[in-house]
């Protein structure tokens, strides 16, 4: 999304990453100039997806580019209301699907019943207003909400190598030979 509304371009985002420069725009944004339909409703379990929603998006920008008679690639006047909608969206997609899986995790006696705890890490743990949401899920269910710093959130494939290490050094599900193993791609 923030490649497609030309952030970069934007005089107060040109340095920023693209999620950042989208939650900086939404803290002066108006959300409920744009509304969104929420991905997957009709799908009753854990799952995320984000596409049908950047289809909306994609297709709400041409639409405000026409309006406002501009070209791709220059900024609309209604950026920061536009960046506040899919934060929102965002965001409430979010935390519905968590919603979901800790209900299943309770449900099916996965969690301990006293002090579970919700681990948020990734760029969206970077993120204040999701994570603000994701707080108030976790004190309405009795959870803690556990997130890293910012700092330590903005890689995702750093995190998968650091659980790479932990897990080679507990021994855990880690093969020593790959002979026989095939591999096909989907």
């Amino acid at each position: 999304v923030a490649r497609r509304l030309s952030l970069k371009r934007h005089p107060e985002c040109h340095s920023m990453a693209g999620g950042k420069a989208i939650e900086h725009l939404a803290q002066t944004g108006n959300q409920e100039l744009l509304t969104f339909r929420l991905p997957m409703q009709h799908y009753r379990n854990c799952d995320f997806s984000f596409s049908g929603l950047q289809n909306l998006v994609n297709n709400a920008i041409v639409q405000k580019e026409k309006e406002e008679g501009i070209q791709e690639g220059e900024i609309l006047s209604c950026v920061k209301d536009v960046a506040a909608a899919v934060q929102h969206a965002v965001a409430v997609h979010i935390i519905q699907r968590t919603y979901r899986a800790m209900l299943f995790c309770i449900k099916n006696s996965i969690l301990p019943s006293k002090n579970a705890t919700l681990v948020v890490s990734g760029g969206v743990a970077s993120n204040q207003y999701i994570q603000k949401g994701l707080q108030n899920l976790a004190d309405a269910n009795d959870f803690a909400l556990l997130c890293p710093p910012p700092r330590l959130c903005t890689d995702n494939g750093v995190m998968i190598a650091w659980n790479g290490i932990e897990r080679l050094r507990a021994g855990l599900g880690v093969l020593h030979s790959t002979d026989g193993i095939r591999y096909e791609p989907r």
